[in-house]
């Protein structure tokens, strides 16, 4: 595990701008509102001040505009793309005192478990059968003998399966702060985005929700991006777990973040993740959330995040359930998760319901995700060809920002998305993917008509991992 030494407070969290924004936001009008909503159109931002406004919109009216244009920014920046990932929990080993998470050391419901090298190929084979090219490998904030190491012996053995046509392109890492030598050596593993959640930004709920462990140092955690870009991982996904302060200073807290790193590194977040508090076993804080988020309420932080950082990720798990999932795609959401298991060993055994982080909102399988997803007219996408080719951090934001990601993104996601109907996809999402994609090929502009049926071509010919 990481040693350090004292974290000078994280100033960058402002926590007197943030309630002075949301005081001022409080009293704009419609006008206002919509004098915002015009400049968010524009796709460049918003900021503090513009953010607060938008977070106390109930006007029907006012919401209605407010989701209309996220929606227009999203499909402009995105399409109809969406990223598909799985979570592979490695261990539920941890010595925090988290008050909200079932793997709390002080939980004496929960069966305790850390893959062995072997077992993680397994869930690997089986995640690779289902169909899927990218994970997030997770591990509770501890480890077992082998420390750190475990970490990276895990990412070497995700990559190390190949069945077939599959294989997993891109290992995500979801695991505690590190430091700046901890971070080169997860580098060095061919990574794609380290990801850290906040929890909470909001100081003294902070204190109040972690009573031991390393996770109780709220700035060591904060800080956490800094070392990561420092160490050269310039792909990182941020979020906090909404439920335990007020959204409305979380939104804007984000933003501070957000902010800061693009201050110090030039480039934010590759992502920013939004789970809501749920049911755990041995936590009653989280069946009852202090700050409980509505659905209406959730998606409107999606919305305004889409509008405040146009150009950033955005993920959704399967905590929520199908239908505010299907709803959230059009506001803001990019990124989704399907078929999850959140305990050690849950794909190889589904049965098992006491090593779980969570409970699950969404219980599909990946197949039943896709063929509902392409149902909508969005487009399933395993792509990772970013990752690979090295257009991440500020270079992946210079093609971002003028438009030009979407001719590498149309064509790549319609290729993935016919590798996955071809290898693994049943009858009836085959028939659906089908049509999505003479669909989308046939409303294409003619550069990216001609690249994907390039890629779609090769496809057909036998050929994987097509990529531009």
């Amino acid at each position: 595990m990481s040693t350090k030494t004292d974290t000078p407070p994280a100033t960058f969290i402002d926590e007197g701008a943030i309630i002075t924004a949301l005081i001022g936001g409080a009293r704009a009008d419609a006008g206002r509102v919509r004098e915002i909503l015009a400049k968010a159109s524009e796709a460049h931002g918003l900021e503090l001040a513009e953010v607060a406004a938008l977070t106390t919109i109930s006007d029907p009216d006012l919401l209605a505009e407010l989701f209309a244009t996220a929606r227009a920014i999203k499909e402009d920046i995105y399409g109809r793309r969406l990223v598909l990932f799985a979570p592979l929990y490695i261990s539920n080993l941890c010595e925090n005192d988290c008050l909200y998470c079932a793997f709390r050391v002080r939980n004496k419901e929960l069966k305790r478990r850390a893959l062995t090298q072997d077992e993680i190929r397994h869930e690997v084979e089986i995640l690779v059968d289902q169909g899927h090219k990218r994970v997030l490998l997770v591990a509770g904030e501890s480890y077992p003998q082998q420390g750190f190491q475990y970490v990276l012996d895990s990412v070497a053995s995700i990559y190390e399966v190949k069945r077939g046509n599959g294989e997993i392109r891109r290992v995500n890492v979801n695991v505690a702060p590190l430091t700046l030598d901890e971070f080169r050596a997860l580098k060095a593993t061919g990574i794609g985005t380290y990801q850290l959640f906040q929890e909470t930004y909001h100081r003294e709920t902070y204190s109040k929700v972690h009573l031991g462990g390393r996770k109780r140092d709220y700035d060591w955690r904060v800080t956490a991006m800094d070392r990561a870009q420092a160490s050269g991982i310039d792909d990182v996904g941020i979020g906090v777990l909404f439920g335990l302060f007020d959204w409305r200073f979380e939104t804007l807290a984000i933003l501070q973040h957000i902010q800061h790193l693009e201050e110090t590194f030039g480039v934010g977040p590759h992502t920013i993740s939004m789970p809501r508090l749920e049911p755990a076993v041995g936590s009653d804080i989280a069946s009852q959330p202090p700050h409980p988020v509505s659905d209406l309420d959730f998606r409107k932080i999606v919305a305004i995040l889409r509008l405040a950082v146009p150009y950033t990720g955005m993920i959704l798990s399967t905590r929520e359930g199908p239908s505010l999932r299907r709803e959230s795609f059009a506001m803001g959401i990019s990124q989704i998760s399907a078929g999850s298991r959140t305990n050690p060993g849950g794909y190889t055994d589904d049965t098992v319901a006491d090593m779980e982080q969570f409970q699950l909102g969404d219980h599909r399988t990946l197949d039943e995700v896709i063929r509902d997803v392409a149902q909508m007219g969005y487009i399933p996408s395993f792509c990772t060809a970013c990752y690979r080719l090295g257009r991440t951090g500020a270079d992946f934001m210079d093609l971002a920002k003028p438009g030009e990601i979407k001719h590498h993104c149309d064509p790549n996601a319609l290729s993935t998305f016919l590798e996955y109907l071809e290898d693994y996809g049943s009858p009836e999402t085959v028939a659906e993917g089908e049509q999505l994609i003479a669909e989308t090929l046939a409303s294409m502009a003619e550069r990216e008509r001609s690249t994907s049926n390039k890629l779609i071509a090769q496809v057909r010919a036998g050929r994987r991992d097509c990529l531009v």
